[in-house]
């Protein structure tokens, strides 16, 4: 498919920026006054098309990768988005997640991007789930699900080191590769259900752990009802409602006002669906009314031809 990482980048992007003025709102007030468009100002009082910080550290990972893959330079570049303002929508940051925001600044004080995440259980908000789509366009060859692992892993960890979160990027990762690929929706699901759960066997991971994913890996997330999908900032509600908004939908732009108006992390939730949405209905899918009003949106497209070229050969 042509414009595979322009759709995908530019899904992130939409999604976030749709989210952006209904950040923080309740599903209750969604469903009286649904968001059906772009709106501005709202929660963060920003302009039309702007997104926050989903997007800017998908693009700073994205950037990193059109000069090959190096940890510490994808750690630098949050460092130059936290302090300088790199990838904002506006030239100022204006939204970081705890999590995120005590990981950067072990960065600041030295510390080596493979040690800078936060560990602990309470430690797995939807940080390092928001921003690792560029990964799935990098490794979409890899043939040793170790590896593609370790990667995964490793960029979650910069921000979001507990395996929760790991395991979360690495099941959205592996899913969004198979759409990549081409494979139809449904049965990309069910073939990463079976991929997850058979490698977290093989490697030994806490049963615990990997029972807390059932709903996405035992069960047919889509199935369950609106009420069972929550949209808070926790990274296992935000992998349960991306793929329930995508799994339940026809369109782009189905698929991501579904995720908007699910409430709460509403641009983070956007960014997530966004990123496979894109990927799966293509760029033409993608509104055009809400490209032309996104944020950079030439600088993005600059962006996505680079790593179209470094990647997608």
């Amino acid at each position: 498919m042509e414009n595979i990482v322009k759709a995908g980048i530019f899904g992130v992007c939409i999604g976030d920026a749709l989210g952006v003025p209904v950040e923080f709102k309740s599903r209750e007030t969604l469903k009286m006054f649904p968001v059906e468009n772009m709106q501005e100002f709202g929660s963060w009082n920003q302009p039309k098309g702007t997104w926050s910080d989903d997007s800017s550290l998908t693009l700073c990972i994205a950037e990193e990768l059109t000069k090959g893959y190096d940890l510490e330079k994808i750690g630098q570049s949050f460092v130059k988005w936290n302090k300088y303002g790199h990838w904002t929508a506006h030239g100022r940051l204006f939204d970081i997640g705890g999590t995120t925001r005590h990981s950067i600044a072990r960065l600041i004080k030295g510390e080596s991007a493979r040690f800078s995440g936060n560990i602990f259980e309470e430690d797995n908000g939807n940080g390092s789930l928001m921003r690792t789509l560029p990964l799935a366009f990098y490794l979409k060859d890899e043939e040793n699900i170790e590896k593609l692992y370790q990667t995964v892993k490793e960029v979650s960890s910069i921000t979001h080191g507990h395996f929760r979160s790991v395991f979360a990027c690495f099941v959205y990762v592996i899913f969004a590769i198979e759409l990549i690929k081409g494979k139809d929706k449904r049965e990309a699901f069910h073939h990463i259900q079976k991929l997850a759960l058979e490698f977290a066997e093989n490697q030994n991971f806490n049963p615990k752990e990997i029972q807390l994913f059932d709903k996405v890996l035992r069960n047919d997330i889509s199935t369950y009802s609106e009420d069972e999908i929550r949209g808070s900032g926790y990274v296992l509600h935000s992998l349960e409602a991306s793929l329930w908004c995508f799994l339940n939908s026809e369109s782009y732009s189905e698929a991501v006002l579904k995720a908007v108006n699910l409430g709460e992390d509403t641009d983070t939730t956007g960014a997530i669906t966004g990123g496979i949405a894109g990927i799966y209905y293509g760029f033409e899918n993608i509104p055009e009314e809400w490209v032309s009003v996104l944020a950079r949106k030439e600088d993005i497209e600059e962006l996505c031809i680079k790593l179209d070229k470094k990647l997608m050969k």
